[in-house]
C-alpha cells in the first residue's frame, strides 16, 4: 500500500468516528447514567431534563451530519455546533457524572470545527466537564470537592498540553513525510526524463560511432590503397619509363622484371589492405628488418643513395605500432622519389624509453612547410596522411624543411609491446 492510500484510509476512518463516534459516546453514557441513577440519585424531573437533553443531542448530531459534508474545516457552524454540544455535555454530566462519556467528543476534532483561536478554550472546557466527573459530579460540595476538582482540572489540562504538543510533532512530521514524498517524486520524475533523454542520447551515440567506424574505415582504405596501389603504380610507372628510353635490351629487361615484380608486390598489399592485415614486409620480418628491406628496395628502384640506422635496444612492437611506422616510412620515400630530387636519404628508428623515433632526412630541394599546397589528381595523402596515421596511435609528426636545403621528417610515437 503506497503512502497516499495509506493517508486516505486513515482520513477515511477519521471521518467515520466523527459522524458516529458522538452517537456511541452518547448512548453508552446514557446506558452507565441509567445503571447508576440510584446511587447518584436521579430523580424523575431529573430524568425529564436528561431525556430532553438526549433527544436534542440526537437532534443536534442528526443535524451536523447533513451540514459537516458541505464545511470540512472551521465555519460558524461548526463553532456553534460545538457549542450547543458542550452545553448539553455540560449539563448532563452535571445530572448524572457518567454522562461524561458523551463529553469525550469535545477532545475529538476540535481543530476541524473551531478556528484556531477558540481551540484551546473549547479543549479547556471540555476539561472542566471530565474533572467535574472524576471528581464526583459537578457543583463539588465542600472544599475538599473543590481542591479535587482544581487538581483533576489541573491533570486534564497538563495532559492537554502534552498530548497536543505530541499532536503538534506528529503533524509536522507528517507534513514533512509529506514534503518528502513530493519532492521524491518530483525527483523520480527528473529522474525518468534524464533516463529517457540518455537513452536518446546512447541511440545518437550509436548512430554516430556507427557512421564514425564507417568513415575511419573508409579513411583507412583510402589510406592504404595510396600507400600500395598508388606508391606501387608509381614505381611501376618510372621503371616503365626507364624500359621506353633503355637502348640496351638487358637493361629494359631488368626494369621489365622490377615492374612485374612491383605490380604482384601491389596485388598482394591491396588484398592484404582490403581484409585489415600488416603489411606484407612485416609477415616474416620485424620492423628494423622491414624497414631496411624497404628503404634497400627504395635505393635500387629510384637509384638515390639510402641508408637505414637503428638505435637504441630494438623490441617488437605493436602490430599497429609497427604496421603505421612502416606506411609512414613508405610514404616519405614515395614523396622523397617524386619531388625531393635528393641524391642522398636517411632513415633512423630510434628506440627512447616509453617512445619510438623515426626519422627520414634528404638532401633535396626542400619547400616550405607553411605555404598551401593544392591536391591535385596525382597527389596523395603526403604529409596529412602521415600525421593522421601518426595520431591515430597517439603520436605526432612534424617536418623541418627550407626550400634548396632538404628535408627532416621525424614521427614520435608510444613504444607499445607487443603482446
Amino acid at each position: 500500500m503506497s503512502t497516499a492510500d495509506a493517508t486516505q484510509m486513515i482520513e477515511q476512518r477519521w471521518g467515520t468516528f466523527y459522524r458516529w463516534g458522538p452517537y456511541t459516546l452518547l448512548g453508552f453514557g446514557v446506558l452507565m447514567s441509567v445503571a447508576t441513577s440510584g446511587v447518584v440519585g436521579m430523580g424523575p424531573g431529573e430524568w425529564y431534563v436528561a431525556g430532553t437533553l438526549v433527544g436534542a443531542a440526537l437532534a443536534l448530531q442528526a443535524w451536523w451530519g447533513v451540514l459537516a459534508g458541505s464545511r470540512p474545516g472551521p465555519s460558524p457552524a461548526g463553532t456553534c455546533y460545538y457549542a450547543l454540544r458542550w452545553a448539553i455535555a455540560f449539563v448532563l454530566t452535571w445530572i448524572n457524572p457518567f454522562f461524561a462519556f458523551y463529553a469525550v467528543a469535545g477532545y475529538f476534532g476540535a481543530e476541524r470545527l473551531l478556528p484556531p483561536r477558540l481551540v484551546k478554550p473549547g479543549l479547556f472546557a471540555t476539561a472542566v466537564i471530565m474533572a467535574g466527573s472524576q471528581s464526583g459530579g459537578l457543583p463539588p460540595h465542600d472544599n475538599l470537592g473543590w481542591a479535587v476538582f482544581g487538581g483533576l482540572l489541573a491533570v486534564n489540562v497538563a495532559l492537554l498540553a502534552v498530548f497536543a504538543h505530541l499532536a503538534t510533532q506528529e503533524d509536522q512530521r507528517a507534513r514533512d513525510a509529506a514534503t518528502t514524498i513530493v519532492e521524491l517524486e518530483r525527483t523520480n520524475t527528473a529522474l525518468q526524463q534524464a533516463m529517457d533523454e540518455n537513452a536518446a542520447l546512447h541511440a545518437q551515440l550509436l548512430v554516430q560511432a556507427r557512421e564514425a567506424g564507417v568513415a575511419d574505415e573508409r579513411r583507412r582504405l583510402a589510406a592504404e590503397i595510396h600507400d600500395t596501389i598508388a606508391q606501387g603504380l608509381t614505381g611501376i610507372i618510372a621503371q616503365l619509363q626507364v624500359v621506353t628510353n633503355a637502348r640496351d635490351e638487358k637493361l629494359a629487361r631488368e626494369h621489365l622484371d622490377r615492374a612485374a615484380a612491383l605490380a604482384r608486390h601491389s596485388l598482394g598489399e591491396a588484398r592484404r589492405s582490403v581484409h585489415n592485415l600488416s603489411p606484407a614486409a612485416l609477415e616474416h620480418d620485424a620492423l628494423p628488418e622491414a624497414l631496411k628491406n624497404t628503404v634497400t628496395e627504395w635505393a635500387e628502384r629510384s637509384g638515390v643513395r639510402a641508408d637505414f640506422t637503428v638505435t637504441g635496444p630494438a623490441e617488437p612492437l605493436h602490430e599497429e605500432i609497427e604496421a603505421t611506422l612502416l606506411r609512414i616510412v613508405q610514404e616519405a620515400l614515395s614523396n622523397a622519389a617524386r619531388h625531393a630530387r635528393a641524391t642522398r636519404l636517411g632513415v633512423t628508428l630510434s628506440f627512447m624509453g616509453d617512445e619510438v623515433t623515426l626519422d627520414v632526412r634528404d638532401d633535396g630541394r626542400g619547400f616550405d612547410p607553411l605555404a598551401t599546397v593544392e591536391r591535385t589528381g596525382s597527389g596523395g595523402f603526403g604529409l596529412d596522411g602521415m600525421r593522421a596515421r601518426a595520431e591515430r596511435i597517439a603520436g605526432s609528426l612534424t617536418v623541418e624543411s627550407e626550400p634548396g636545403h632538404g628535408t627532416a621528417l621525424s614521427a614520435r610515437v608510444p613504444l607499445v609491446r607487443h603482446g
